[in-house]
């Protein structure tokens, strides 16, 4: 079988770093298959995605993505490292993928494999200077941070921290340790922007520089800076009424939950802790300013991206269990979509039996045949988050898309 290369994203929305991002890795690689792992509905910084998860896989099969399967919703708002996690454990359990790529803000991967192996295997010395560091009442990243620095002795890793697609390429390597995965590791240094880049430079520009031309209605800028399939398909469904700018959207509903919970649900939110529950309930109602109540909360040790997931785990009423739940098992294969090549590879897999874990290809089908409880815990929670993610839509807001809508091809 040829080689296959696997690539964890948000594509949101899919611009040219991304189509960079491909066809180096493919060349680095010597792949001639892609797979990806896209996060569906709602992102990693506890953020909505513009478009829908079919039309992000749209974008990602017309721009070298020859296999799309969604990574489900418990992970892909999960904090980096169950967000890796998960993600890695798709890959790796499909057994056909040899190469995983990521884009680094480092110079090199042997940078971030060195603190990789520091947080992989947390040494007595390492842990002892992360609580010190947590003790400071900073949060847990920059805990992390200057606790490696520290027992690195070496100040160039402060910055290697402080990349996000370094923290998350950590987070890679340090799953594809834990499961002795034989997928080879390949980093791709990002073109010309960082994630948080808000200006275009040449023609790239971040997903959040292209986000904030959106919002600002500066649609004809964006041209400039995604494939022309990318572009076309933004504007179908911004016509359509069918983007979702952001997580203020669903401000009322989240108010609405936070206000309405027991200060015992609260705390049973994952990522709460320490009394948080009583700032949350007590910001709830004192605002309906969904930025305003972020103010309140968020502090030195609770960042903006911490709380906005807590928002997201209360709308879609995710709890501590479903989380330690996530952690603990392997997740199932999602398809949203394919290409000719990924169809062949899709039906390799089939045949050959090679997968342990449901693939699933139609929702409904997949429900008649599965009694796993923690499948279907995965499941419920990712119809929920469709559900409540098409609410956002100006026009054509539906439930159930994910009986509805058909696979990508």
């Amino acid at each position: 079988m040829s080689k296959v290369l696997g690539i964890v994203a948000e594509y949101n929305p899919f611009h040219n770093g991304h189509l960079y991002h491909i066809q180096k890795s493919k060349v680095l690689s010597g792949t001639d298959t892609a797979v990806g792992v896209i996060s569906g509905n709602f992102t990693q910084r506890g953020e909505t995605s513009i478009i829908n998860k079919w039309e992000k896989a749209k974008m990602a099969i017309s721009n070298g993505i020859d296999l799309v399967i969604e990574l489900p919703t418990i992970y892909s708002i999960s904090s980096a490292e169950n967000f890796a996690y998960g993600a890695i454990k798709i890959l790796d359990i499909m057994k056909v993928v040899n190469t995983l790529s990521f884009g680094i803000e480092a110079k090199s991967l042997l940078q971030i494999n060195s603190v990789a192996d520091v947080l992989y295997n947390e040494a007595d010395e390492y842990k002892g200077i992360l609580r010190k560091e947590l003790d400071k009442g900073v949060s847990y990243p920059e805990a992390r941070q200057n606790a490696v620095v520290s027992y690195l002795q070496d100040d160039r890793y402060n910055d290697v921290l402080r990349g996000s697609n370094n923290i998350l390429g950590i987070e890679y390597l340090k799953t594809l340790k834990k499961l002795k995965s034989k997928m080879n590791p390949v980093a791709v240094n990002r073109k010309l922007v960082s994630y948080n880049d808000e200006e275009a430079t040449e023609n790239f520009a971040s997903s959040t520089a292209i986000r904030n031309l959106l919002k600002n209605k500066n649609v004809d800028k964006i041209k400039n800076v995604v494939p022309e399939s990318s572009f076309e398909i933004l504007k179908q469904n911004i016509n359509n009424g069918m983007v979702v700018q952001d997580i203020s959207v669903f401000a009322k509903e989240i108010l609405y939950k936070l206000r309405t919970m027991p200060l015992s649900e609260i705390a049973n939110l994952p990522e709460v802790s320490e009394g948080l529950e009583n700032l949350i309930k007590d910001a709830s109602e004192k605002t309906n300013d969904l930025s305003e109540f972020i103010e309140i909360v968020k502090s030195k040790r609770y960042t903006q991206t911490r709380i906005q997931r807590i928002m997201l785990y209360a709308l879609l009423g995710i709890t501590k269990t479903d989380m330690e739940m996530s952690k603990n098992i392997v997740p199932y294969i999602r398809v949203l979509g394919f290409n000719e090549k990924g169809e062949k590879l899709l039906a390799n897999i089939i045949d050959e039996k090679s997968v342990d874990i449901p693939l699933i290809t139609s929702v409904k089908k997949f429900e008649s045949e599965n009694n796993n409880i923690e499948y279907k815990r995965l499941l419920e929670i990712d119809k929920l988050a469709t559900n409540i993610y098409t609410l956002g839509y100006d026009k054509h807001s539906c439930a159930n898309l994910d009986y509805t809508q058909p696979m990508i091809k």
